[in-house]
């Protein structure tokens, strides 16, 4: 890991992290961008990996914060699958901190591919789960959603690139049909995951702060200032950018692997 930054680098992870803020306002999918430029710039993938996801956690708070008085679903089950997602967030980032860099760097591409066909199919999935739990008058039993949330925020631990598209299965068949109530719980969510897997981050010394932190202020700035015009786009032209952006990283490190 670099010991310092060049001002071409922090410029290059700024404005990257602005647009990938942006991004995730409208479609996500920030993460294709912002992970791939800290390995370009010198960061290890797993020193990347937690860098990155420390960074997206600060710039997610505001969101889930924003989300806050949409958080209106039983208390029961936000603490069962908030107290799932900080095990499992928990569980991931140690799995990632045993992992050696050579098998992380082998599981890279696949990790990518996964994410990238989980958020290129990711409205026919969200479509056919709308339709799973409209024709079902009941809801799955909440140990099989434990379940579910738990396998989800291992994923999130270790990786997270698609993160919120596997747990809008969960809040689908949770019975939850509000968009906002569903990216409130979706944020909260995430945000206890990945706030979680920043402890062993940290007390490994995995995380590059200043990075990190020119992330969380590019990202934060991002989400907020173009929020409003990025939602004046077509979603489609933003979610063929990203998917076109996670194929071309994709493709790059199977070919650089």
């Amino acid at each position: 890991m670099p010991n310092h930054l060049t001002l071409v680098h922090s410029l290059l992870l700024f404005s990257t992290a602005f647009i990938a803020g942006s991004l995730n306002a409208v479609a996500g999918g920030g993460s294709f961008i912002t992970f791939p430029t800290l390995i370009f710039t010198g960061i290890s993938p797993i020193t990347a990996n937690a860098t990155n996801n420390t960074a997206l956690w600060i710039a997610a708070m505001a969101s889930a914060g924003a989300y806050r008085h949409n958080l209106n679903i039983p208390k029961r089950e936000l603490l069962i699958l908030c107290i799932t997602s900080l095990i499992g967030g928990g569980i991931g980032s140690v799995i990632l901190l045993y992992t050696s860099a050579d098998m992380f760097k082998q599981l890279l591409p696949y990790l990518l591919l996964s994410a990238t066909l989980i958020f290129t199919f990711s409205e026919p999935l969200k479509i056919w789960l709308q339709f799973q739990s409209q024709k079902s008058s009941e809801s799955p039993p909440l140990l099989i959603l434990v379940i579910a949330q738990l396998a989800i925020s291992i994923y999130g631990g270790f990786f997270g690139a698609g993160l919120g598209i596997l747990m809008l299965a969960t809040l689908s068949f949770l019975g939850i049909k509000n968009i906002h109530t569903m990216n409130a719980f979706k944020s909260f969510l995430g945000s206890c995951i990945n706030g979680i897997a920043i402890f062993p981050f940290m007390f490994a010394g995995l995380i590059a702060w200043h990075q990190a932190i020119l992330m969380a202020v590019g990202g934060s700035l991002g989400g907020y200032l173009c929020a409003h015009y990025a939602r004046k786009l077509d979603p489609r032209f933003v979610r063929i950018f990203v998917i076109v952006v996670g194929f071309s990283m994709t493709t790059y490190f199977f070919i650089r692997g």
